[in-house]
């Protein structure tokens, strides 16, 4: 077997519509609706798909909760700029920024968490 990428991810969630409005607002993601009311965010050619707490599509990991995740996703845009972003939807920086080590190499980092408390890193790797 030879995996070549990540199609998708899946994040349980609390409160879907403030989970979308977070990552609409401050992640600037493609809030994506399909068939029953299902939810993903998109960027690039990944998506997350959303699952509500308690409704869970299956199957699903056995111990899934909001809060869980640990996402790092990768920008173009300075993570100064990520920072005055977060900072505008007064978004609290728990790390960072700072140079970590990704799966391409060098890069820079910013943490933060979502509503249901996922660490979220935003990453550039021009500025690593």
């Amino acid at each position: 077997m030879k995996i070549i990428g990540l199609d998708h991810m899946v994040l349980t969630v609390s409160d879907m519509e403030r989970s979308c409005d977070f990552y609409r607002k401050v992640l600037g993601l493609e809030v994506a609706i399909f068939e029953g009311g299902r939810r993903a965010l998109r960027f690039g050619s990944q998506k997350i798909n959303l699952h509500q707490a308690g409704e869970e599509i299956k199957p699903n990991a056995p111990a899934a909760a909001p809060g869980t995740g640990d996402i790092c996703f990768v920008t173009e845009t300075p993570i100064d700029e990520v920072v005055e972003t977060l900072n505008t939807y007064l978004v609290e920086v728990v790390y960072g920024p700072t140079p970590q080590n990704g799966a391409c190499g060098p890069m820079r980092s910013v943490y933060f968490r979502d509503p249901d408390g996922n660490l979220i890193e935003v990453a550039n790797y021009a500025e690593g």
